[in-house]
């Protein structure tokens, strides 16, 4: 007996764009709920879709009050932006209310599907609480605290090691500045702090700390550890 197909719900006012996504996405095997409001949106969460793609200029509610709305009602549905070109605070909004990640339209369909799978794997890594992270030579050991590039024991600050530990439990997740700064220091601080820590950090488990290939930058927004495999 086959698998269900997994149920993904696109929220967009564009025909065409959900046409483009109707057609890529079905070709994958998904199974395609489409909204083109936020009303209909909220009444096509009873069919519970397994993930959420989110275009933020809606006609009828505004699209992070939506993103707000969705997340009270279900806290682990991983949701994926659509924004326009040159939104960057609307990206940053979008991911402090929770959004798991973002596209910048116009954009490709396999990049499309690659957010879709890392969006997916990090809910999955969240459900089973995996106590050894790894990605590439990396491995995090988050009940021993130990921290490896491959057979090499790495050595973390405290705070290293914080920042490395939140990074992995968001795995494959866009992190903000902002949220950063709160769970690292409980408070909202200058995020030259945080520069800094990220340089550290990339010094001890980069091969290369300027061309980095686990703690990757998002420009203007946060940072983003490389998903698990």
């Amino acid at each position: 007996m086959s698998a269900a197909p997994i149920k993904v719900l696109v929220i967009d006012d564009e025909p065409p764009i959900r046409k483009l996504l109707r057609m890529g996405l079905s070709t994958q095997g998904y199974e395609i709920l489409e909204a083109s409001s936020g009303r209909i949106a909220l009444e096509k969460l009873t069919e519970e879709p397994a993930l959420i793609i989110l275009d933020l200029g809606l006609p009828d509610i505004q699209g992070h009050e939506l993103l707000r709305t969705i997340r009270a009602r279900n806290e682990s549905v991983p949701i994926v932006v659509l924004s326009s070109r040159g939104d960057e605070a609307g990206k940053v909004q979008a991911l402090d209310l929770g959004a798991d990640d973002y596209l910048t339209k116009p954009f490709g369909m396999d990049e499309l599907l690659a957010r879709l799978r890392a969006a997916l794997r990090h809910q999955l890594q969240v459900q089973g609480e995996r106590p050894v992270f790894r990605t590439g030579d990396l491995s995090v050991d988050l009940v021993r605290r130990i921290v490896k590039l491959g057979e090499r024991e790495i050595k973390l600050s405290p705070k290293e090691y914080d920042l490395l530990r939140v990074l992995v439990q968001h795995a494959g997740k866009v992190l903000t500045h902002r949220f950063l700064l709160k769970e690292l220091w409980d408070e909202l601080t200058d995020a030259q702090y945080l520069r800094v820590y990220v340089r550290q950090l990339r010094q001890k488990i980069e091969a290369d700390p300027e061309r980095p290939q686990y703690v990757l930058t998002e420009t203007g927004i946060g940072y983003r550890l490389k998903a698990g495999d």
